[in-house]
């Protein structure tokens, strides 16, 4: 089979097809490209036609990233990985373009479980694992698509407490879609950084989001205050029948007071009333040591019930020899972060 490659610049078709598919990610959405466009990224909507039929989207960003120039494929390429000749296609169709825009490499990150078939599948294709992650890799996915009760009850039984206790508190959450409001979830941010030691999002990435996902009504910021104060805030995204908490942050006062729990409470509700079957709180630890920097936000995301999902770690395709100037370096700015 010959592939045709096209452009798709109507997003109904292009989110028409990626919503068809499962799984589906917001990272392969019309809207997470036009976030990448605003914060500054070139980006590129590849279709894969057989004849008339769409058999495939890919949206890559150009990252001109002083570690070495590449390309980023988030949660894709979106094609059925069972037909090797369309994949040896739509790689093809990467390499061609990472040369015309004389990148040094191409790192894709698919919606593909981390298992020994994907692995092998990739390493056939000459991709090599990336030494750094790729967005959110281990991920927790909670089932909501139940009734409150049920949903509590397959809650650890500390975090039904607090749950429960939160709604006595007198705290309260408010939705945002405007940009200008994101400024709080910066400074909450910067908090939650001193805390746990990580490197934080730029507030016009967050901006992006609520200008792009938010005037759709796929995004919107939450913030949990206490009297007039906000103690937490997170964007979170709705796409197809999956709401993700994406970016959040906290004080790191009352420590007594339970307002994550509320503000994750909250959150839930709101999804089921748009009609989410599954809320994905992004990001977990790799493994259960308890020694990982990311331990404690992962026993509280996994308190609300739910499984874990592992998708298959970051691949990068190698175009040029200069690649390995940035395997380098990156190998060893993750050694030194304890990623």
């Amino acid at each position: 089979m010959k592939c045709r490659v096209e452009e798709i610049i109507d997003k109904e078709v292009w989110d028409g097809f990626v919503l068809s598919q499962k799984p589906q990610s917001f990272l392969q959405s019309w809207n997470w490209g036009e976030t990448q466009r605003l914060v500054g990224h070139k980006i590129f909507r590849l279709g894969i036609f057989d004849g008339d039929s769409l058999q495939g989207v890919c949206l890559a960003i150009l990252e001109e990233a002083r570690r070495g120039p590449h390309l980023v494929v988030p949660g894709g390429p979106i094609v059925n990985w069972g037909e090797l000749g369309i994949v040896r296609e739509v790689i093809d169709i990467l390499a061609s373009l990472a040369r015309s825009e004389k990148v040094w490499f191409v790192r894709v990150r698919p919606e593909l479980l981390d298992n020994s078939e994907a692995k092998r599948l990739f390493s056939r294709l000459n991709f090599v694992p990336a030494p750094m992650h790729l967005h959110a890799e281990n991920t927790w996915v909670l089932n909501i698509d139940r009734s409150e009760e049920e949903i509590l009850a397959g809650m650890r039984k500390t975090t039904r407490y607090l749950v429960r206790q939160s709604l006595k508190m007198g705290l309260v959450v408010e939705q945002y879609t405007d940009p200008a409001d994101v400024k709080v979830l910066t400074r909450l941010q910067e908090e939650t950084v001193r805390r746990h030691k990580f490197v934080p999002f730029s507030e016009k990435l967050f901006g992006a989001q609520l200008e792009t996902f938010g005037k759709d009504g796929e995004g919107s910021l939450f913030v949990c205050k206490k009297g007039e104060e906000e103690v937490a805030a997170a964007i979170i995204i709705f796409y197809g029948d999956i709401a993700y908490y994406h970016h959040s942050g906290s004080t790191s006062n009352y420590r007594n007071l339970p307002f994550s729990y509320f503000l994750q409470w909250n959150i839930i509700q709101e999804a089921r009333k748009r009609g989410c079957k599954f809320y994905n709180f992004w990001g977990i630890a790799p493994t259960d040591d308890l020694k990982h920097r990311f331990a404690g936000v992962t026993v509280f995301k996994k308190g609300f019930g739910g499984e874990r999902i592992d998708w298959l770690h970051a691949q990068d395709l190698p175009i040029s020899p200069l690649y390995w100037l940035t395997y380098g370096f990156e190998t060893t700015r993750k050694v030194m972060r304890r990623l």
